[in-house]
């Protein structure tokens, strides 16, 4: 599931035109060859949320949007985007249903060649189900 939950996750933000208007690439890797800004799905960790009736697990997902610039709030409104995009995917999905999705904490570093980079972490709690 947490795999499935990876994949559903990159093809929902791909699919927002407001986010890619401002982004080059969404994928599912650092990617230190694009030109930024880009966002990766950098890790994700999975541990046992099942019922008595469906399996289930929480999955912890991290992202990173890499970013060129002095300020230190260069990409503040496209982190905001990138919230409101995770936070939206819908619950029915192939295989699994998304019963919550939360935020859970966000990091900004400045690193090295004036790049920036916002990591945000969010945690699904998700079931199992068999239904299309």
């Amino acid at each position: 599931m947490e795999t499935a939950l990876r994949s559903a996750l990159i093809d929902h933000l791909r699919a927002d035109t407001a986010l890619m208007d401002t982004i080059n690439l969404v994928d599912e890797a650092e990617i230190e060859r694009a030109y930024a800004p880009w966002l990766a799905l950098v890790a994700s960790a999975a541990i046992d949320w099942s019922t008595k009736t469906h399996a289930g697990r929480e999955v912890r997902v991290a992202l990173e949007l890499r970013l060129h610039g002095d300020d230190p709030a260069t990409g503040i409104d496209i982190a905001g985007l990138v919230d409101a995009r995770v936070l939206s995917l819908p619950a029915a999905q192939t295989g699994f249903r998304v019963v919550s999705a939360q935020f859970l904490r966000g990091q900004t570093q400045r690193r090295d060649r004036n790049a920036r980079a916002i990591l945000r972490e969010y945690r699904f709690r998700i079931l199992e189900h068999t239904h299309p």
